[in-house]
């Protein structure tokens, strides 16, 4: 197969310096259309990936997100949301980005060239066969992410992927890769742009299916989600009254007593 980084190939605009500020943000929302329909072509790759994680996490695994630069830092983005919209512990989802947490607010020199650095980051977390590894590389070429799941494949490890080229090292290293084809960005090779959105898109659906599937949801609410401020317990009040016929006063009640919108509710139903 001939691998081409569309991502970086030349950009259909030209002379974005000649154009009015209306004019970019037009050009770049007429690109930014395209990123929905390029996952709608992923969603069977998506489904199948998914299926592995909710398997694995059933299991007691793990995810780990592997990645650099803005797609680490993507990865690292999904995993922190998920404790406090999930109500899971903290190092279910983890995020790892090359160059370590430094990296995650400033580029670190050539750590996303380093093929050995993603397998001594992951022995740290004991990572076992239960777990499973998902690199992120819009270019699919990134040698801390590849070299990372080629480690996890010779230890028994599942890899997925998301990439942005067709056909790429990274999907061809990973045994369940997920291709979200962008095309050209609109400056030229700026992978933050279109790539980043559509991976973006990707980990929303990945962990939030992941989520509904091990039952972290109820109807369409977060009851497990932690009550970490006023907005949030406001909000989980309301759920409550939404769920069992109580008032504002006694739902408060019921939440300050079992602590979670899943125990309030679930407690109430059993009196």
């Amino acid at each position: 197969m001939t691998f081409t980084k569309t991502t970086e190939q030349s950009s259909k605009y030209e002379h974005l310096e000649t154009m009015s500020v209306q004019e970019l943000l037009f050009n770049i929302n007429q690109e930014d259309k395209t990123v929905p329909l390029a996952v709608e072509k992923a969603l069977p790759q998506i489904e199948i990936l998914i299926t592995q994680i909710v398997a694995k996490m059933k299991l007691g695994g793990r995810l780990f997100y592997i990645g650099a630069g803005t797609s680490g830092r993507l990865g690292i983005l999904d995993a922190s949301e998920c404790p406090p919209t999930f109500g899971v512990p903290f190092d279910l989802v983890n995020g790892i980005i090359a160059g370590g947490d430094k990296a995650i607010r400033r580029a670190v020199e050539n750590a996303e060239d380093d093929a050995n650095q993603a397998w001594i980051d992951l022995q740290e977390y004991n990572i076992n066969e239960n777990d499973i590894v998902v690199g992120i590389a819009a270019s699919g070429t990134t040698p801390y992410v590849i070299g990372g799941l080629e480690a996890c494949n010779q230890n028994n490890i599942t890899t997925g992927c998301i990439s942005c080229n067709e056909g790429s090292p990274l999907s061809q290293t990973s045994k369940f890769h997920v291709d979200v084809i962008v095309g050209p960005e609109f400056v030229t090779g700026s992978s933050r742009m279109k790539a980043g959105t559509a991976q973006k898109l990707v980990l929303n659906m990945i962990s939030t299916t992941t989520m509904i599937q091990l039952g972290k949801v109820k109807g369409n609410k977060m009851v497990d989600m932690q009550l970490s401020n006023s907005k949030l317990v406001d909000r989980g009040v309301k759920m409550i009254m939404g769920e069992i016929p109580v008032s504002y006063q006694e739902a408060s009640k019921l939440l300050e007593k079992y602590g979670s919108v899943r125990k309030a509710v679930d407690n109430f139903d059993a009196k």
